[in-house]
């Protein structure tokens, strides 16, 4: 998987109160890059579930990046957790919880997760 272009767009996040931030942040670039507004909504649902889980489950924030390239609106989710594991069924509906990474694979075209120095990166893709 390349790296992320130096041009792409990118915040950094820390706790729960910047969430709404973020989710806003991708929103607005992806917009920005032409990505039709139902699908801003899936792109939006997508970050924002990773992201929650990295406060959920990681000591720390993490880095959101979002560009387009090739006809797709690229984001990247980096932070301090392990390894990612799609292609997981949804959990039964009384379940609590585990759902986050089966729906972002459910309404991406495309999710990969790749270790780097520190970490785990997440990269999603909508076609514009």
């Amino acid at each position: 998987m390349a790296e992320s272009p130096a041009e792409a767009d990118s915040m950094s996040y820390a706790d729960h109160g910047d969430l709404r931030v973020v989710r806003g942040f991708v929103a607005e670039r992806a917009g920005r890059l032409g990505l039709p507004a139902a699908r801003i909504d899936l792109l939006v649902l997508a970050v924002s579930e990773l992201t929650t889980n990295t406060l959920m489950h990681t000591d720390g924030g993490g880095l959101v990046r979002v560009w387009a390239e090739k006809g797709n609106v690229i984001c990247d989710v980096t932070d301090s957790g392990g390894p990612r594991t799609f292609g997981r069924s949804m959990p039964p509906a009384q379940t609590i919880g585990g759902r986050g990474l089966a729906i972002v694979e459910r309404i991406c075209d495309s999710v990969k997760s790749i270790a780097v120095p520190g970490g785990t990166l997440v990269r999603i893709c909508l076609a514009l």
